[in-house]
């Protein structure tokens, strides 16, 4: 059976092997990482300290063309008490097989079983009492769809979603009716068929502009290329299905926190201003689109952000971060 060993990350983080079964390309595995937090002081235990977030459960999923490395997003919720864990989905980084190609799928609800297996492995499976702590789901981008999908499907689960710059819209949302139908042929007669790399590279130039030495990261460029990784059509097509479904209105019950850039720009050619804002969404239109998740939704832009919030320049991260544990308090107070 297999057990926890040390994550990548190094000695705050481990990580558990979660077995998916098979597909064409091979055995198919899921990664679930957990955060090891530093122990209270003693002078709190002697007292019975307790943190506002005790009871709670986080379950990051990350974006397309990535994986789980934010280690100070981690320490954000285990400061406050909460067990962080994060899902490197099957074919994506720490989970990506040899002779598999990479975040390749062709329907969004195939993750409902890495997804499962993980709640499992934190124990919130339906017979154990730990399943009675709040769940705070918490996806990036695609990850974002993948949640917001996963929850209207799974009602009285989640009791907060937050999003970090969800896509859950296509980047030119009118032409997506139109666009649809010819990504569903091309799915269903050529599902690997490859689509041009329109990705130069410079949303990867504007992280590395903005690193904060104060806070730094390290990514590692095979499982979160400088450039995104191959589009295939079977993968694009389960996209705007999710998108679809989207526009046409989620029932998430929980609370939801939409963190996204204040404004987007175009990466045609490098500029400065693609250090200040999203320059892979059109963050109008994800605002518009974020209203259709449920009855409860907060959106909070951030001035000179990126795609990443939490990856942005030092004065829009910090902001991040305050208006996260900002919503998150008013969520546990509301409680």
């Amino acid at each position: 059976m297999p057990e926890w060993i040390p994550d990548v990350l190094g000695d705050e983080f481990e990580q558990l092997t979660l077995e998916l079964g098979e597909d064409d390309e091979g055995p198919l595995v899921a990664t679930l990482v957990r955060a090891l937090p530093r122990e209270q002081p003693w002078w709190n235990r002697m007292r019975g300290h307790r943190l506002p977030l005790d009871d709670v459960d986080v379950l990051y999923v990350h974006g397309w063309s990535d994986y789980f490395f934010q280690k100070r997003l981690a320490r954000f919720w285990t400061a406050r008490g909460a067990r962080f864990f994060a899902l490197d989905l099957r074919k994506y980084g720490r989970s990506l097989r040899d002779g598999q190609t990479p975040g390749y799928i062709t329907d969004l609800g195939a993750y409902d079983d890495d997804i499962a297996s993980a709640l499992h492995a934190m124990g919130r499976s339906p017979e154990t009492t730990a399943s009675t702590r709040r769940l705070v789901l918490l996806g990036h981008s695609t990850g974002g769809l993948t949640l917001s999908l996963w929850a209207s499907r799974h009602p009285e689960t989640a009791d907060a979603v937050i999003l970090n710059s969800p896509w859950l819209e296509f980047q030119v949302a009118s032409a997506r009716p139109l666009i649809a139908p010819v990504a569903e042929l091309q799915a269903r007669w050529a599902p690997r068929e490859v689509a041009p790399q329109v990705d130069l590279g410079f949303y990867t130039r504007a992280q590395q502009e903005v690193a904060d030495p104060e806070d730094p990261v390290e990514v590692n460029l095979t499982w979160r290329p400088a450039q995104t990784m191959a589009v295939h059509a079977g993968w694009f097509h389960a996209i705007l299905s999710g998108h679809a479904k989207v526009a046409a209105g989620l029932t998430i019950d929980a609370a939801v926190c939409v963190l996204l850039s204040a404004r987007s720009a175009t990466p045609t050619r490098w500029s400065e201003d693609l250090t200040r804002a999203d320059s892979v969404l059109v963050v109008d239109d994800i605002a518009r689109a974020a209203l259709k998740l449920g009855p409860s939704v907060t959106v909070e832009r951030i001035d000179g952000a990126l795609h990443d919030v939490f990856l942005s320049r030092h004065e829009a991260r910090e902001e991040a971060y305050r208006r996260l544990d900002r919503w998150v308090r008013g969520w546990t107070a509301a409680r």
